[in-house]
């Protein structure tokens, strides 16, 4: 048994958005929501789950799996919530919404990467020293990282460097944020986007962003996005549909009160 909350069986957000349902009530403030986006993931979800930090709660969210992942993880005492709209944002947006505490993690659910590591990205979050913390994958055995992946996560990087400044090394999915932060970004992609989009959202609305090394291991089974040339393409396809998005207009703040200033000016002349 995971040392986290448990909940009953949590429905999804519908098409337009809105969550359709979460756990009653606001959680403790100590307690930290860690969502992990599942689709046959049977074989791996006790190793992740009892690796989640006690006291925080696991929401798994069952992306149409059909190995029993729901029923595993609802037996390991994790919260599952229901998404039937296939792909990883979809996923992981049912999970946000459903989640309450105020801050909100995110890691695979493949036994890949370990819950444990968020510890220190928590920490980072609640004392203000960043607003959005990624984890960067550092593989700890031949296979973890297939060449493809580690590829395209090396372009992706680059592309982001040159659309919004930011010096990342990785696009890991590991990371953690404050939910009402992350829910402001008013995230749209649905499939493998919605981490990139996370990042550059964030990048555009100004938030400090940081990145820790972590140990990346062998997946159990197979990656639905990088197990194939195919899923890396998809995956690279939707990522550089993000990165073309048109940033938002950038206000200068000196140059606002300088107008400020003006616009008090005269008024305290009149007409």
């Amino acid at each position: 048994m995971i040392n986290s909350l448990s909940g009953p069986e949590t429905p999804g957000p519908d098409p337009g958005g809105t969550p359709g349902g979460a756990a009653s009530g606001v959680a403790p403030v100590d307690v930290v929501d860690v969502v992990l986006p599942c689709l046959d993931e049977a074989e791996a979800l006790p190793w992740v789950l009892e690796r989640v930090p006690p006291g925080w709660r696991a929401i798994v969210v069952d992306n149409g799996s059909r190995d029993g992942s729901d029923r595993v993880a609802r037996s390991l005492g994790a919260t599952v919530v229901r998404e039937e709209r296939r792909g990883f944002g979809a996923a992981c947006h049912a999970g946000l919404t459903a989640a309450t505490a105020e801050i909100v993690c995110f890691c695979d659910c493949d036994a890949s990467l370990d819950p444990a590591d968020l510890v220190p990205f928590v920490a980072e979050i609640r004392s203000g020293r960043a607003d959005l913390v990624l984890g960067r994958r550092r593989p700890r055995a031949r296979g973890a990282w297939p060449l493809r992946a580690r590829a395209g996560n090396l372009a992706l990087t680059r592309l982001l460097r040159r659309r919004t400044g930011l010096r990342l090394h990785d696009l890991g999915p590991l990371r953690a944020a404050r939910r009402e932060d992350l829910l402001s970004l008013d995230l749209t992609d649905r499939r493998s986007g919605y981490p990139l989009q996370m990042v550059v959202r964030a990048a555009d609305a100004g938030w400090r962003v940081t990145e820790h090394d972590v140990p990346y291991l062998p997946r159990t089974g197979t990656s639905k996005v990088t197990g194939t040339w195919r899923g890396t393409w998809q995956a690279v396809r939707d990522m550089s549909r993000v990165l073309r998005e048109t940033p938002p207009a950038r206000v200068d703040a000196r140059e606002d009160a300088r107008e400020d200033a003006r616009e008090n000016a005269r008024e305290d002349v009149g007409p």
